[in-house]
């Protein structure tokens, strides 16, 4: 694969704007092979993230330049056609109802997704993505999961059986190991994406859930700016005054690992039973990244160190509203879903 350069893109945009798009199909044509998931943009974006760090901002820009005149070139096709359209059509339809159309509600799920995101954003991470049928390296051995481990059974993970070292990843941690391997240091990124774990489902678990994590990857990384990122977060997401505390815990891929709870309070017969009666409530997970998944993803850990956090979406949604089933996020039931907030 060819370094990408700005002569590509220029005899790309040429290229596409000699395109014939005169007709709707052809139009959709074009469509799906510049924006479709397996399109120009998709090639484009991860041959970029091999673009040497020192030219990725001015690459990055080309890029961005790239894609918003495609997206104007379509556009203007597209409105040559509904005006050629509108213009082939006699009179008026005056049955047609006036005003705007409600448009509905986004997805709770969404809601708390895109807050989290934005305040993560704020703090400097970018999003990266990954996919949701991982390998076995990905999701376990480059994560500095023993062989023994129970995520490694068929009783908590779902595996293909045509290939076993194939699996629908279990949480977006994935993503970290990719991101190691293909960027240098520094990193600063959130993952947000569907994990999948064999449970049953009941009103506290569910098969598919949604998880945002997050890697800092720098030199002279601390345990104290790992707290202090979180309890940044909180209060942005919980209000100000938010109290956090983070309690001993264990995962495979830092050393140390916690726990982050946030005081949600006893003043409701509700805050009592969310939180057992101790007024916190575990959030999230997080941790100084291991040294063993630094060096297995290529990075020295006697030069660079950081930190690691993943939390449920869903936990969170449920919190914010309090939501007594998880199976309300899946259920698709109009009433449920039309109290929350409207699209716009």
């Amino acid at each position: 694969m060819s370094e990408l350069n700005q002569a590509e893109l220029d005899r790309l945009l040429s290229e596409a704007k000699a395109t014939d798009v005169s007709t709707p199909e052809r139009l959709e044509a074009f469509r799906i092979a510049h924006f479709g998931r397996q399109g120009l943009l998709k090639d484009l974006n991860e041959r970029f993230r091999a673009v040497p760090g020192p030219q990725k901002r001015e690459m990055g820009q080309a890029l961005n330049t790239f894609k918003q005149a495609l997206q104007a070139h379509f556009d203007g096709a597209k409105a040559q056609l509904t005006a050629a359209e509108d213009a082939g059509t006699s009179g008026m339809d005056h049955t047609r109802p006036s005003g705007e159309a409600p448009l509905g509600s986004h997805h709770p799920i969404r809601i708390v997704r895109r807050e989290i995101l934005s305040i993560f954003d704020r703090m400097g991470f970018t999003v990266a993505d990954g996919p949701e049928i991982e390998d076995d390296w990905h999701v376990f051995s480059g994560l500095n999961f023993p062989e023994e481990h129970p995520a490694r059974d068929m009783q908590d993970t779902f595996f293909i059986q045509r290939n076993p070292d194939l699996l629908l990843r279990t949480h977006t941690s994935s993503v970290q190991v990719r991101e190691m391997e293909q960027r240098e240091p520094p990193l600063r990124i959130v993952m947000p994406g569907r994990v999948f774990r064999n449970e049953a489902i009941s009103a506290r678990a569910h098969c598919i859930f949604h998880q945002i994590e997050g890697l800092y990857i720098d030199r002279d990384v601390s345990f104290a700016d790992l707290k202090q990122t979180l309890l940044v977060f909180a209060e942005q997401l919980f209000g100000s005054g938010t109290r956090i505390r983070l309690r001993p815990s264990y995962f495979p891929f830092t050393e140390p690992s916690a726990e982050m709870d946030v005081y949600w309070g006893l003043e409701t017969e509700v805050d009592k039973r969310i939180t057992k009666g101790t007024g916190w409530l575990e959030i999230m997970g997080c941790g100084m990244v291991d040294p063993a998944v630094l060096e297995a993803s290529g990075i020295d850990p006697k030069e660079y160190n950081g930190f690691a956090f993943g939390m449920g979406i869903e936990r969170i949604a449920m919190l914010k509203w309090q939501i007594g089933d998880l199976r309300a996020f899946f259920e698709n039931d109009i009433r449920f879903l039309e109290q929350f907030t409207a699209a716009h």
